[in-house]
């Protein structure tokens, strides 16, 4: 009896599974599939993928000379498991495969091939040349998990309207916290989507969803607030993010997405016909979602609280700004930021996992430091952090 012929495999990155999975559960609708050659030079030169806009081609080419060998020698019906970090993930059913030009490729994303800019040069680095079409078998239960929690939880609350944010959290601040609150109020349902990009850093995902659950579970109508992971593949980074958000936000069932005045595709663009801005390009794209663009928060240090640019009759010399590279600094150096940027608990959550066993031996040390109930209290690093953030509020002698 002869032995079964073992199928090739094609080794893909982590990030290039969750953009097929996505793909696989409509997420990335009306986008289905790889696009074949033909497919992908249309959608590229017409921005429309079965009579609705997408703004490029979806194709899989991964690098590596043993994808390449692969790639370049396939024919129609063979069959390629599709392995990420040793495991076998699916399989691809193979249509054809084809040459790209990777600058073009990368060019159509980011409009321009500059390898300065991180997203060019990171993509360019995982970017093969040859590309594959076909049919995939392919687990997508994380997705599907997630969009049928969406679904479940309009049925229970009889929603009509769902909201979605794309956030990074890094870190959160007072007016991410501002904005939550107005989405919250126009929506009968908030979906949250938290990136979860794959070069971490100091602020993990874990930790950016830590501080975001214990805002919802101790701020709002949790059962209003669903947090989604989502996966930030590269296909996000470009200057057509706002509209990819946009599709998977209304192919999660949402039929509103809020973005920030100071989102980095926000801004004027122009045709034949003069300047429009990303409101009316928008429309004219007709994705199927509603586009509501929040404006600018900062404190105020006239109006003594949190305001919008728009509303606050003070000039910008009044005007603390929520930067998040500033904020994000102060905690890297484990430094506490002033409350009015970030919410005391949180600082205690970030700090204390930045900066892990920090106060070991301090805790009993100092225990008269701190006001208490007379009686003998044990203290983590998070309750320890709080402890000298209420000292610092103390407002007697300030």
């Amino acid at each position: 009896m002869g032995s079964q012929r073992k199928n090739r495999e094609l080794y893909l990155d982590s990030e290039a599974l969750a953009t097929l999975r996505m793909c696989k559960e409509g997420i990335l609708s009306p986008v289905d599939k790889l696009m074949n050659e033909k497919e992908a030079r249309e959608v590229d030169e017409t921005a429309t993928y079965k009579g609705q806009h997408f703004p490029f081609s979806f194709i899989l080419a991964p690098s590596g000379n043993r994808n390449e060998e692969v790639l370049i020698s396939v024919k129609q019906g063979d069959i390629l498991d599709i392995v990420v970090n040793d495991e076998k993930c699916g399989e691809l059913i193979v249509e054809e495969s084809f040459k790209i030009d990777r600058l073009k490729r990368v060019e159509k994303i980011f409009s321009t091939t500059d390898t300065a800019i991180k997203g060019v040069a990171d993509t360019l680095s995982r970017l093969g040349n040859y590309a594959v079409s076909g049919e995939m078998k392919i687990n997508s239960d994380d997705v599907k998990f997630y969009k049928q929690k969406i679904i479940e939880q309009k049925e229970l609350l009889g929603a009509k309207d769902a909201t979605a944010i794309m956030l990074s959290a890094k870190p959160f601040h007072r007016a991410h916290e501002r904005m939550i609150r107005i989405a919250l109020e126009k929506s009968d349902l908030l979906v949250l989507f938290l990136l979860k990009p794959y070069n971490q850093d100091l602020f993990t995902y874990e930790l950016r969803h830590k501080t975001l659950k214990y805002f919802i579970d101790n701020f709002l109508p949790k059962n209003r607030v669903i947090i989604v992971p989502f996966e930030n593949t590269y296909l996000f980074a470009g200057l057509d993010s706002i509209v990819l958000d946009s599709i998977t936000a209304r192919n999660y069932g949402c039929n509103t997405i809020a973005i920030g005045q100071n989102h980095k595709g926000i801004g004027m663009y122009y045709d034949s016909s003069g300047t429009k801005s990303i409101g009316d390009y928008f429309k004219e794209l007709n994705i199927g979602i509603n586009m509501d663009i929040v404006s600018e928060f900062v404190y105020c240090n006239e109006c003594k609280t949190l305001v919008s640019t728009r509303s606050c009759p003070h000039g910008r010399h009044h005007h603390i700004s929520y930067n998040t590279e500033l904020i994000y600094e102060l905690f890297k150096v484990g430094v506490l930021p002033p409350a009015v940027l970030v919410r005391k608990e949180i600082s205690a959550i970030v700090l204390s996992a930045l900066f892990e066993n920090r106060f070991d031996g301090l805790y009993g040390k100092f225990t008269n430091f701190f006001p208490g109930t007379g009686l003998i209290e044990e203290m983590n690093e998070e309750q320890f952090y709080m402890q000298i953030i209420n000292l610092h509020q103390t407002v007697s002698l300030t």
